[in-house]
């Protein structure tokens, strides 16, 4: 018989064992209206600051914590996504992906050849969708931890955001470099991605500026809305998150 996980709620707030808390009305109607939960019913509750609770809905807008596991699903090291500003549909599925493939980061920056433009007056409307968008992947793909989404102006100024990674790509489909095995063991890595054309030259030529590389994933020209997620569950797979060993490490994050 498969396992039935309890739903998973995000609360921006302190919990403990054996307190009763006041759900947020978006949460208490997701619980209760969209997935017909009663009283009584387990759920689980995380904050963002490590681990979850356990709890049972205890009325309308209550529930009863009754139990703290300190599980961790973070990956053994952390990969900021440096993504190009592309059509909204596709932004939103690439931040719900990078959040379940275990990206730690997310900067969504304008480009020279990206197709929108983040309307400034828009903007922080369309953050804050992003990072409700990440909370979401959170709940359904049992992170602990919150994904942080942030956006720049340009891409110089991602980059600048991104500085402090041990490696750092670019990708680029005629890049002399590709991601290799030898690259192993780099616990921080940033990933910039280009939109719908590509990254402009001068804009690969800045990347370089600041100690980019360029690398290509193959003979395959990918999507925007695939090179991310591509390159980020490669490496991911080659610094091996998929075995037994990263995933007891990555249970004892803090």
């Amino acid at each position: 018989m498969a396992l039935v996980r309890a739903p998973r709620f995000y609360l921006d707030q302190a919990l403990a064992v054996s307190t009763q808390v006041e759900l947020p009305a978006p949460v208490a109607h997701h619980a209760h209206t969209v997935l017909r939960l009663r009283q009584g019913d387990a759920i689980v509750l995380f904050n963002g600051r490590g681990g979850e609770f356990t709890a049972r809905l205890a009325g309308t807008l209550q529930a009863d914590v009754i139990g703290f596991d300190p599980i961790e699903r973070e990956p053994c090291l952390r990969i900021t996504l440096i993504q190009a500003l592309a059509a909204s549909d596709k932004i939103d599925w690439i931040i719900e992906k990078a959040v379940e493939i275990g990206v730690a980061r997310v900067i969504v920056t304008a480009a020279l050849r990206s197709a929108v433009r983040l309307d400034p007056v828009r903007a922080p409307r369309r953050l804050q969708r992003w990072r409700e968008l990440a909370i979401a992947a959170c709940c359904q793909c049992g992170r602990n931890r919150l994904v942080p989404i942030e956006a720049t102006a340009s891409l110089d100024q991602a980059l600048r955001a991104a500085g402090d990674a041990q490696h750092k790509w670019v990708l680029d489909p005629a890049a002399p470099h590709a991601l290799a095995p030898a690259h192993a063991q780099a616990p921080d890595v940033a990933l910039a991605i280009g939109p719908e054309g590509g990254f402009d030259p001068a804009e690969l030529a800045s990347a370089e500026q600041a100690g980019f590389v360029r690398i290509a994933l193959g003979p395959r020209i990918l999507r925007t809305e695939t090179a991310g997620m591509v390159a980020a569950a490669a490496w991911l797979a080659l610094n091996g998150e998929f075995s037994a060993q990263c995933a007891d490490q990555g249970s004892s994050i803090r």
